[in-house]
């Protein structure tokens, strides 16, 4: 059985975009540029601390962005959602709807694209 290759770059990623989090929210909660932040979700592996960093602030462990799964993710946020309404975070939403959301607009994308090209090749 293959190994699926860990990109924690991208892990970072596909977590900030489920709850809804911009590049420049988490490169102010963590002190760097918006720039800084878009590098960083390009590396493969990223350095101990700053993973500790991001997973504090998007309130999920570094484990899980190392291995991300939407399920196991899904499940951190639940468990961890009420502590949301304890710190003057941002961050309040349904990691539910935001799944959906993202889906939808990726369908949305996907169906423009299909649109786009079918435009095209009948010209």
């Amino acid at each position: 059985m293959e190994e699926r290759a860990i990109h924690e770059g991208r892990n970072v990623k596909r977590i900030r975009e489920i709850l809804g989090v911009k590049q420049d929210a988490l490169a102010m909660e963590l002190g760097i540029s918006q720039q800084a932040i878009s590098a960083l979700e390009q590396r493969e592996a990223l350095d101990k601390d700053m993973l500790e960093k991001i997973g504090k602030a998007l309130k999920v462990s570094p484990d899980a962005i190392r291995s991300f799964q939407e399920e196991a993710v899904i499940n951190n946020i639940s468990c961890t959602f009420h502590d949301f309404h304890d710190n003057s975070s941002v961050f309040q939403f349904n990691p539910v709807d935001k799944i959906i959301e993202l889906y939808d607009k990726l369908l949305k994308e996907k169906d423009e694209k299909i649109a786009l090209l079918e435009k095209l090749l009948n010209k």
